[in-house]
């Protein structure tokens, strides 16, 4: 391997997806309807009433009958991890059953089956947006504490029927998200009507239900990776007045709190502080304190965008974000959904998390979504995607740089190595893939795979370890 990389031998290259924004087939196999059959346009545009065909966002890219012609795509680039989920109504349709949907269970051993003739080492999220919609809709989701059990029921099929052949998991995929959509996260009360006390008491439940989950996992083999998942998004001050830094501080808090809770088993003095004087009653049994001791064995996370935050106190217009918003940074430019784009914000993030933590990373999600035009070169349908190639170019660059700084990264998955369906606005024509897929908003389309050009720059980044990136 080449000495000039700084990526450690063994490092997971790879992509990430979730289950309802790839698999299609939303009534198949026994499935049942999750929150995301009602989110027609995306998890910031209202709910539709009940899911049925002629309601329904866009069904995935059908992975749910091509994934042997995927996963053969991603071994072609070289991956030697793929982040997938596991979709809970799947398993259990309405979520409260007893026993499990075999042939849910059977569809990811045919996955994994896939996942191991190639090689590819899977990195499988428990619970990525998709609760089922009767819990959501029956118990108000995961305001009720009856959740945890009904989660840990859930994780512990799926430990005990993969976890001979899948070492790395993740809980909950970005569980900060809650604060800001709550219904994606599982809870049907409306945002503006929910209480801070219903909104943090649900957040306490995934917590606990996620250090169970860990527990559950280690007794069953301790040699099992948990980890948890958060989105990541460095705060700066706007000014160097120390109201903005204060300010900014604050904010940075509302991101690290699930953090610190999963990685030192208790809540932060700050968020302590927040609920005294906000007046959040929380119920912290003696047994959800002890579960809380459950720690995780490495801190994954998102990362899209950066923000700024000022304490005056009129604030600015914010900018547009991954589920987060934040004051728009004007020494930043954004991408076509207004994502401010800040690659050294990613070398930020890592040395932020390693130094307060120092757990193994691993960045979980990352990349760009833009509108791709599908053109022939040669004769040859493919996308002359030059800006993502220099987006993650330079992304990956400040990764490098933080390995330098002695940061411990596990590895680096893309977000949407394949074209899938936007999970905050509905869309095909948000595309973040290496693989183009030929669908369009509507849901016209072939549904064929074509290779961009960033699939040849990624394999290349592959297969040198990283060497092959342009400082």
């Amino acid at each position: 391997m080449p000495a000039q990389t700084p990526f450690p031998e063994g490092f997971l290259w790879g992509g990430a997806t979730s289950a309802n924004q790839i698999e299609g087939a939303w009534d198949l196999g026994g499935k049942g309807p999750s929150i995301q059959d009602v989110l027609r346009r995306g998890a910031l545009n209202p709910r539709t009433v009940k899911p049925t065909p002629d309601n329904l966002k866009l069904d995935g890219i059908d992975f749910y009958h091509r994934y042997p012609e995927d996963i053969a795509l991603f071994a072609e680039m070289g991956f030697k991890a793929l982040r997938i989920s596991i979709s809970w109504p799947r398993i259990f349709p309405r979520g409260d059953e007893l026993s499990p949907n075999e042939e849910g269970l059977a569809f990811y051993d045919r996955v994994f089956d896939e996942l191991e003739k190639h090689d590819i080492i899977p990195l499988v999220t428990m619970s990525h947006y998709e609760t089922p919609l009767h819990l959501t809709e029956t118990l108000d989701g995961w305001v009720s504490r009856d959740m945890i059990d009904h989660f840990e029921r859930f994780a512990t099929v799926l430990l005990n029927r993969y976890g001979h052949r899948v070492k790395y998991w993740l809980t909950f995929n970005e569980i900060n998200g809650m604060l800001h959509l709550p219904f994606l996260a599982g809870i049907n009360t409306p945002h503006e009507e929910l209480t801070e006390s219903q909104l943090y008491q649900g957040a306490h439940h995934q917590l606990v239900a996620s250090a169970r989950v860990t527990r559950v996992a280690h007794e069953l083999n301790p040699e099992l990776q948990v980890g948890c998942m958060i989105i990541a998004s460095p705060v700066y001050p706007l000014t160097p007045d120390p109201l903005d830094v204060v300010a900014a501080m604050e904010l940075e808090h509302s991101n690290t709190f699930f953090g610190d809770v999963h990685v030192r088993g208790c809540y932060p003095g700050y968020a302590l502080r927040y609920f005294r004087e906000h007046g959040i009653e929380l119920e912290i049994t003696e047994q959800d304190s002890e579960d809380l001791r459950h720690t995780v064995d490495f801190v994954s996370f998102s990362y899209y965008m950066s923000m700024c935050e000022t304490g005056a106190a009129t604030r600015e217009e914010h900018a547009a974000g991954n589920i987060l918003r934040g004051v728009e940074n004007p020494t930043l430019s954004a991408s076509e959904w207004g994502w401010q784009i800040d690659p050294r914000g990613l070398r930020v993030v890592l040395n932020q998390y390693w130094d307060r933590w120092q757990k193994p990373l691993f960045i979980v999600e990352n990349g760009l979504g833009a509108k791709d035009e599908l053109v022939e070169v040669g004769g040859v349908p493919t996308v002359v995607d030059d800006y993502r190639i220099q987006y993650l170019n330079d992304h990956l660059i400040q990764v490098s740089e933080a390995l330098r700084d002695g940061v411990h990264l596990l590895g680096y998955t893309s977000w949407g190595p394949i074209d899938l369906v936007s999970g905050t606005t509905g869309q095909m024509s948000k595309r973040y893939g290496f693989i183009y897929v030929d669908r369009n908003d509507d849901g016209a389309g072939t549904l064929e795979r074509y290779r961009k050009k960033s699939f040849d720059w990624y394999a290349e980044v592959i297969r040198s370890n990283g060497a092959s990136l342009s400082a």
